[in-house]
């Protein structure tokens, strides 16, 4: 599969109509899903019933419970394949024409479809008063719908509405290549938010399947579930993918942060909440996984390779410290393991990075790293110790040992909060250098008509990088594939290649430099791009150009000319809209934890998990 011709694409949103086309579609799906829903609920249909007890039958779950999360299964395992082919056909191939030029897109929309479906299916499912848990949410004088079921749709709504959104932000501001774009975050955030809401699902579910529950192995049990938070770790870790592909748009700091982050709120939380063994399993599915969708991707599909991290020592490190006598007391477990991750975690999964991925870390981001990092790990593992302990039905009063305070939870949730939010300003602190320029000498090589280079660049002034920057790349991409050659220093300001680079077609070509908090690049061969109206950029013999932003190179389609206000409120939008799903999560979790110590007071079994 290969995208037209990328300089044709349209820059500036969707052909509409493709908009027009997705709009009816989904208008005509969401119809017949209300149909469906107010069939079930007014008993004009039965098959819905028959398909949730059959499920419920096969899962051991109760039938509300049990449906949603076969959707769930279905879409995660489809939005994840769709996202990871999705970005490495726009990092091999450039933009598509629309959402409905790029088979990726469908496999996305499947998935996020689903996922908002089996929210609403846990939402209508319980009909005839029947309260579905002590957590359940009245909607009205005679409909309870389950807590979980409210917040898995408030996920899958949140990211379809990525979709739309993101049309309407290519209009205002252009072609943003970068995962990191705010409506491009909306999707893959309510996609990998909406794997810690299908645990809290299944939990929820005990309220009234416990004796379903009991009749299932503790060792099936506990598999079953450390697999559900290896997903969390899939879901959280879908944010480093610009890392993972080899075309990080942002400074090498975030990564260290982010896999802290991914790994000490699963990891935490699994260890607390099943015992020995779990966090280990749950990174193994992990790696599994992903390691499947690697292969189809790169290997099956012919699209730009990726890499992924390990997380195996992190789950070492909080096994044995499960061992001692810390995990009595989970906020301090949560928060040692938090240290641990962040710390001696990230140690070891510096060895795999440095032979593995594009960017290895060199010793000058470990102080600003770990300065980021550790925070982050520690508030993420003291969150993983809470959802432990809201599914353990030990949050709120009355405080005791192995309890909290709703008081206290909130103040570490916004701290976590507040540790992320600054050590994310830090990071997209980027500096350019004024008045540097690169001098540059290339040899052809390779086939007629499609040239290959090798460089030798000087920068200039001297000084200009230190000798341990993030790197000096040459990268290649949005030609078929992601090509990067990390240049070879031979002098105080001099680099060259180790291999050819190519420098025609669609290829966008460039020097990439990374030095400390200095994010910065310079332009070797850039292709024509009708739609932008940009004549191409030959890379000729030799020659001395500017050090540019890299922004203006990776993401040459952008807008940078809109008003301030008005970026700033988009993204405030979206911002918000984030914090509703957090506090959504948050406020689910704790409903559950209150539902939990009711069930308890009645006399139900919730031991077992």
């Amino acid at each position: 599969m290969r995208f037209q011709d990328p300089g044709s694409a349209p820059v500036g949103g969707a052909a509409l109509d493709q908009v027009i086309g997705l709009t009816i579609g989904a208008g005509v799906v969401t119809a017949v899903l209300l149909v469906i829903a107010w069939q079930h609920r007014t008993h004009r249909i039965q098959w819905f019933q028959k398909l949730g007890d059959r499920a419920g039958g096969v899962f051991g779950w109760t039938p509300w419970a049990a449906l949603p999360n076969v959707f769930v299964t279905i879409s995660l395992v489809t939005a994840l394949l769709g996202f990871l082919w999705d970005v490495s056909l726009h990092a091999g191939q450039g933009r598509d024409a629309g959402p409905l030029a790029n088979p990726a897109h469908y496999f996305i929309l499947i998935g996020l479809f689903a996922l908002f479906v089996a929210g609403c299916s846990a939402i209508v499912f319980p009909r005839d008063g029947d309260m579905p848990s002590p957590s359940a949410v009245r909607i009205t004088r005679q409909w309870f719908a389950p807590a979980s079921g409210l917040y898995l749709a408030g996920c899958g709504l949140y990211a379809l509405l990525g979709f739309p959104l993101d049309d309407v932000w290519h209009r205002l501001f252009g072609q943003d290549v970068t995962l990191w774009g705010p409506t491009h975050l909306m999707l893959i955030g309510g996609a990998g938010m909406s794997t810690i809401g299908i645990l809290l699902l299944l939990r929820e579910a005990e309220f009234t399947s416990h004796e379903a529950s009991a009749a299932t192995p503790v060792w099936l049990r506990t598999a079953m579930l450390s697999i559900a938070f290896g997903a969390v770790i899939i879901g959280l870790s879908v944010f480093q993918a610009e890392f993972d592909f080899g075309i990080a748009q942002f400074r090498l700091v975030f990564q260290p942060m982010l896999i802290a982050f991914a790994a000490a709120f699963p990891l935490v939380a699994v260890r607390l909440f099943l015992g020995p063994g779990a966090a280990f399993i749950g990174a193994c599915f992990f790696l599994g996984v992903r390691g499947v969708v690697s292969f189809v991707v790169t290997d099956f599909l012919g699209e730009a390779h990726h890499v992924f991290p390990l997380y195996l020592g992190s789950a070492i490190i909080i096994e044995l410290l499960g061992a001692t006598a810390l995990r009595r007391r989970p906020l301090a477990f949560g928060a040692v393991g938090g240290l641990l991750i962040g710390t001696v975690g990230l140690v070891v999964e510096a060895i795999w990075v440095d032979r593995v991925f594009a960017f290895p870390w060199p010793r000058d981001i470990w102080a600003e790293g770990l300065a980021m990092a550790v925070p982050v790990a520690i508030g993420s593992g003291l969150c993983g110790a809470l959802f432990a302990l809201g599914m353990k039905g030990r949050l709120g009063s009355p405080t005791g040992e192995g309890r909290v305070s709703r008081r206290v939870a909130g103040g570490i949730v916004l701290a976590t909060l507040a540790a992320i939010a600054l050590s994310t300003a830090n990071g997209l602190h980027a500096t350019v250098p004024d008045k540097a320029t690169a001098t540059v000498d290339l040899t052809e090589v390779g086939m007629p008509g499609k040239p290959e280079v090798i460089a030798k660049v000087r920068l200039s002034p001297a000084g200009l990088i230190d000798e341990h920057p993030a790197w000096v790349q040459l990268m290649a991409w949005q030609g078929g594939d992601v090509v990067s050659d990390r240049l070879r220093r031979t002098g105080p300001n001099t680099w060259e290649s180790t291999k050819p680079m190519p420098a025609y077609g669609n290829w966008k070509t460039l020097i990439r430099l990374q030095d400390d908090r200095m994010l910065a690049a310079v332009p070797v061969f850039l292709a024509k791009d009708e739609a932008l109206g940009a004549p191409e950029l030959p890379a000729e013999a030799h020659f001395t150009r500017d050090v540019v932003p890299e922004i203006t190179i990776l993401q040459r389609e952008r807008n940078l000319d809109t008003p301030a206000w008005l970026w700033g409120a988009a993204n405030l939008i979206v911002l918000i809209c984030t914090l509703g799903i957090v506090l959504g999560l948050c406020l689910t979790t704790s409903r559950i934890s209150r539902g939990i110590e009711d069930a308890k007071n009645r006399g139900i079994n919730l031991t077992l998990l």
